[in-house]
């Protein structure tokens, strides 16, 4: 297989336990198409990962290696990372330094996702305290108005 970039042949590499393909010449990794989920799962569990990863899809100026087609760039993850990859679920192509991108993206969810659920749960503590100060009160009220009718 030749590197989409400069044609040279790809060599094979461990990546972070997956294997994939790379040019000594450009430092650019090809990842069969279930590799990048692999690379991403180095970093984060299926659960953290959910989501849609290509957004702002246009064609590429690459070509994919494995069928010659023109493969579309797309915004990882909607944010400013550009990666290809082949319509025909081949694989993706990522330039110099790219796959490390990748790492930290999913790093920045997981989070991002441990903020939220941090946050959530001081939220539900905060609104627990306000409504056991005993007696009636404003929150008690409000309370009893979102859980129910108070009889």
């Amino acid at each position: 297989m030749q590197c989409p970039r400069d044609g040279i042949d790809l060599i094979e590499e461990h990546l972070h336990g997956i294997e994939v393909d790379h040019c000594p010449t450009c430092n650019g990794r090809w990842l069969d198409h279930h590799e990048l989920d692999e690379l991403e799962a180095t970093k984060a569990s299926d659960e953290e990962r959910r989501g849609m990863v290509q957004y702002a899809q246009r064609e590429s100026e690459l070509k994919c290696p494995v069928c010659g087609e023109v493969m579309l760039a797309f915004n990882y993850r909607a944010y400013d990372l550009e990666l290809d990859t082949c319509e025909q679920e081949h694989g993706f192509w990522l330039d110099a330094g790219e796959a490390g991108e990748v790492r930290d993206v999913v790093d920045e969810r997981v989070r991002g996702l441990e903020r939220a659920a941090s946050a959530e749960e001081s939220w539900g503590k905060f609104l627990d305290n306000l409504g056991s100060g005993g007696g009636g009160g404003m929150w008690s009220g409000l309370r009893g108005f979102f859980g129910g009718r108070r009889r």
